[in-house]
């Protein structure tokens, strides 16, 4: 082969290692941080847990983050920060807005690079470090921490991440399972879940707070006694009583503090009552319960176009005998619930509001004419083969609590088995609830009951006249029309008088 063409052929070697080069694109290139003066940079900072919205810890970050990009001539714009506070990188569903802004940020090309306190700051699942990688391919993009410097772009900076990612997810892994071993263990001793404070107990969740656990006993009651969350949260404001996280009472924490199980002593465990807890409770079962039927029906008056001040006053107490289910309020009508579910089949039962109202209430005022209060019991009791029952029953829910401890039952045989027998324990403890007798029908009782009622009515006090009818009818039964035309058909009302003593 002649020199020339060895010439040609070194050359054409030489362009074509070239063109290779360019094919690859700049990632594969390494670049000197000489080449990095003034080129745009952003920072993350993120810290799992923070006291009181404490920012120390991000600007502590902030702070070794700035001195990096100072060191290296990066140039870190004001809106190239991005901050998670108190937010954790391990949970698959959480949000974190900061890494979000980074990570578009990053694909508009506007960063070349990323300084962060530590990789496992920036991210602790393997699918996050993914999406940055396949956002770096496109923009050549360096990450920069404390004490290390990794180049996107590189095999074997890739390689060392995804090895700090993985071993940040397993430490992330054997946090929460020693977490969920220690909630489990927390649970088996009826001991409560930790947590933000429950309003009427200590931070521990087994001490009573007395000043608080009397505004508890004082919600319940009046609740039974017919006032709304709205008209409790409001009088609660008014008087500067605040919620055991130092804020205002609202009808939502009103609802919830009426939800809660741990005021009667019930423990609950991923949503599922497994028994008796450990603590004492404010609340008694009996009330309780009266209180979580009440819940299932009393639902703020709908507020639909044309009738938004229409209060249904029958609420929670209107059955259709066709399916056996409530008959809620809509369009000036009682109508069954059951209406538009696609899951049951179709029940187009409806009744005028206002027939079936004037109807019951002319029945509520002869019964209120002609009660005698006098007769009301001041307490309930349960007889001694009751008592007997409940105790025999709750040395039942022990001994199975400690099979299932000893791990002589599964869960699913112990929550089957408890629940049978919590059931009958609720059957018979509904026995000592103390209706509110004197509380509802205090001046509606006598003589004056229509006159005492129409003042009612023009205060619109509709919750204590709603709270009245519940104590006086279990159940107003609307049964199928039989006749047809525009006169009313009241045969097709059925009321079902509650036993006005127990």
């Amino acid at each position: 082969m002649t020199p020339d063409a060895n010439d040609q052929r070194k050359q054409a070697r030489s362009q074509r290692a070239l063109r290779a080069s360019q094919a690859a694109g700049t990632q594969r290139a390494k670049r000197s941080h000489t080449s990095w003066e003034g080129e745009s940079a952003a920072i993350y900072c993120r810290i799992s847990h923070a006291n009181d919205d404490d920012q120390t810890g991000v600007e502590r970050q902030e702070g070794i983050c700035r001195e990096v990009a100072t060191r290296l001539g990066l140039t870190v714009a004001e809106d190239q920060v991005f901050v998670d506070n108190n937010r954790s990188a391990w949970q698959r569903k959480r949000k974190r807005p900061g890494w979000d802004a980074l990570l578009a940020e990053a694909r508009k090309g506007r960063i070349r690079h990323v300084l962060t306190y530590h990789p496992d700051r920036l991210m602790r699942q393997p699918r996050d470090l993914e999406e940055l990688l396949q956002i770096a391919d496109d923009h050549d993009i360096t990450l920069h921490g404390q004490a290390n410097r990794r180049d996107l772009a590189d095999p074997d900076d890739r390689f060392f991440l995804r090895i700090e990612v993985a071993h940040s997810c397993r430490s992330s892994d054997d946090t929460s399972r020693r977490l969920i071993d220690s909630m489990v263990d927390r649970a088996k001793d009826g001991r409560p879940h930790t947590g933000r404070r429950r309003y009427g107990y200590d931070k521990t969740g087994m001490e009573i707070i007395p000043e608080e656990a009397a505004i508890v006993r004082e919600v319940f009651t009046r609740y039974l006694d017919g006032d709304s969350p709205v008209r409790l949260a409001k009088d609660l404001y008014e008087r500067g009583v605040k919620t055991a996280e130092g804020r205002n009472w609202n009808a939502t924490r009103v609802r919830d503090l009426l939800d809660n199980r741990h005021v009667t002593g019930i423990r609950v465990f991923r949503g599922e009552e497994i028994g008796d807890g450990e603590w004492p409770a404010i609340i008694d079962r009996g009330m309780w319960l009266e209180v979580k039927d009440r819940r299932a029906y009393r639902a703020a008056a709908s507020a639909t176009k044309g009738e938004s001040d229409r209060f249904y006053l029958l609420r929670g107490i209107v059955i259709c005998t066709g399916c056996g289910k409530p008959m809620g309020g809509a369009a000036t009508k009682y109508v069954c619930n059951h209406t538009h579910r696609l899951d049951v089949p179709r029940c187009n039962r409806a009744v005028k509001a206002a027939h079936v109202e004037k109807f019951v209430t002319k029945a509520a005022l002869y019964l209120l004419e002609n009660l005698d209060l006098a007769e009301a019991p001041t307490a309930s009791s349960l007889s001694e083969e009751d008592q007997a029952a409940i105790e025999a029953d709750r040395q039942e829910l022990d001994e199975l609590k400690e099979m299932w401890k000893n791990q002589e039952l599964k869960t699913r045989e112990y929550r089957e088995m408890r629940k049978t027998v919590e059931a009958r324990i609720a059957e018979v403890e509904r026995k000592m609830i103390v209706r509110p007798t004197a509380e509802v029908l205090d001046g509606l009782v006598g003589p004056d009951a229509r006159e005492n009622w129409k003042a009612l009515e023009e205060a619109k006090n509709y919750q204590r006249m709603n709270a009245v009818m519940r104590f006086l009818f279990a159940e107003v039964r609307i049964k199928e029309a039989t006749k047809k035309g525009r006169q009313f058909d009241y045969g097709r009302i059925d009321i079902e008088q509650n036993p006005i003593w127990q």
